[in-house]
């Protein structure tokens, strides 16, 4: 199988710099994977986190697509559920005529934030909370394809001069509960294995494009798997760094909330956790794929063929930003 790599960048605070250099950082790094031929570079939206440091997608994708070359660009993704469609479509349409065949436009339902963000955001009025997320979801592709009915209210809007130029459209979801509607309104799908490995299976990709199939697109629609992986010289050194995100999830999963820590910090932390909260850690690291350039690319193989996906994005969050950037320099390296 020949296999597309890939990134999704949550655009993490390092630690190893101040945190205000976090958006110059993802663009760098974006830069560097131009460079090294990766097919998509994504960025994630996220609200008041310590942690993540991109709320505003659709200028990071400008940005990023400005100063790159031949690298896709696009969001992974808009959290829709706050936002116009119709004014998502604008940007997202503006920034496909600046940048021809290159923008994605990915979409998710979840708040990418607290429940006060989601309440701000829609200020004013009040938040949905994804309860219109579907009709959001088929009104955006309406507005972007320029497929509305003629009978719909909005069928006469134009939403640039010329409608011709596109963003790809992508649907993201983690365990299947987005994979029916994504099939059915004729999106891309993007697996978030990252967030939930358990419960990511390939049975959701086969009920994507049986749904897929079944509204009567044509061809075939894309995939990606997102990954979570740490690539490092040595298995131990990928290990140590991956401690980083590792612990940060485990922290959010025990209510927890304090800025990256270094991967020694994380062993003493490590030390200190019971056994229970030791195995809980063990689970979350064996989620991700770590090691050398050797093992992470036989992993990321075993998974494209399980998935029977030729797509795998990955999702890299160490404390320094040179780990970072020397994990996709070596990830790279075998493909």
């Amino acid at each position: 199988m020949n296999i597309k790599l890939s990134v999704v960048d949550q655009s993490p605070v390092h630690g190893s710099h101040a945190k205000i250099e976090a958006p110059r950082l993802t663009v760098e790094l974006a830069q560097l994977c131009d460079s090294l031929g990766y097919h998509r570079y994504w960025v994630a939206e996220h609200h008041d986190s310590i942690h993540f440091a991109n709320p505003c997608p659709e200028i990071m994708v400008a940005t990023i697509a400005s100063m790159t070359e031949n690298i896709r660009v696009g969001s992974g993704g808009v959290m829709l559920s706050h936002y116009s469609p119709l004014k998502v479509a604008e940007c997202f349409k503006m920034m496909a005529t600046l940048h021809p065949d290159r923008i994605d436009l990915g979409i998710g339902r979840a708040p990418g934030g607290t429940g006060l963000t989601s309440h701000a955001l829609a200020y004013p009025h009040e938040p949905h909370h994804g309860d219109l997320y579907a009709q959001q979801a088929r009104l955006l592709e309406g507005f972007v394809n320029g497929s509305l009915p003629d009978n719909h209210p909005y069928s006469n809007i134009s939403v640039l001069p010329d409608n011709q130029p596109s963003p790809e459209l992508w649907m993201l979801g983690s365990s299947g509960g987005s994979a029916g509607l994504a099939g059915h309104l004729g999106y891309n799908l993007a697996l978030a294995r990252f967030i939930d490995p358990d419960n990511c299976h390939p049975s959701i990709f086969k009920a994507y494009l049986d749904e897929w199939h079944k509204a009567g697109h044509q061809g075939e629609p894309n995939k990606i798997l997102a990954i979570a992986c740490i690539c490092a010289e040595t298995e131990e050194e990928a290990r140590l760094k991956a401690g980083t995100a590792v612990y940060r999830k485990l922290a959010a999963q025990m209510g927890q909330r304090e800025d990256f820590l270094t991967p020694s910090e994380v062993q003493d932390r490590y030390a200190a956790l019971s056994l229970s909260e030791q195995a809980a850690y063990d689970h979350i690291l064996n989620g991700y794929t770590v090691g050398t350039p050797e093992q992470c690319r036989q992993e990321i193989e075993q998974l494209a063929t399980a998935f029977e996906c030729d797509e795998i994005a990955t999702v890299t969050v160490t404390h320094s930003h040179q780990d970072r950037m020397d994990s996709y320099r070596l990830l790279a390296s075998q493909f």
